[in-house]
């Protein structure tokens, strides 16, 4: 892979949907659809927005290990990305990611209690594409 900030990060703003591990109490990978990043730092950091009242909030409080993944269903390509978790809910991170229309999902607007921000910060990676898989650090 020549590039792989353009690569990857080209692959990931195409998709509709991620989709985001954590690990539960038992030790357990739990996987689960999600909307795609809000906003993405090359392909380091990511912001995602959920519900502060989830499960899976709950268990990144409890580990922060994470795993995001990308696939491109068309061309049978995908990423996966390891790293760490942050619990955001200061007033300058949800502003940051806020759109209109996700009153549907919070409600009270950007000061919902039950609104905060994912900050996902990956460590490595692994890239497949053509039948080669690729492990790499992100830097």
């Amino acid at each position: 892979m020549r590039d792989p900030v353009q690569t990857i990060g080209n692959l990931i703003d195409k998709q509709g949907v991620s989709y985001f591990s954590s690990v539960d109490a038992e030790g357990f990978p739990n996987t689960k659809a999600m909307l795609p990043p809000r906003k993405r730092e090359g392909i380091r950091t990511f912001y995602f927005t959920t519900n502060t009242s989830s499960l899976r909030v709950a268990q990144y409080r409890q580990d922060p290990k994470a795993c995001i993944y990308f696939c491109d269903k068309r061309f049978f390509r995908g990423v996966m990305l390891k790293g760490t978790v942050e619990v955001l809910e200061d007033a300058e991170s949800k502003e940051m990611i806020w759109q209109a229309g996700d009153t549907m999902y919070y409600p009270l607007g950007v000061t919902d209690p039950d609104y905060c921000v994912l900050k996902f910060t990956a460590q490595s990676g692994r890239y497949y594409s053509n039948f080669h898989s690729e492990d790499f650090t992100v830097n």
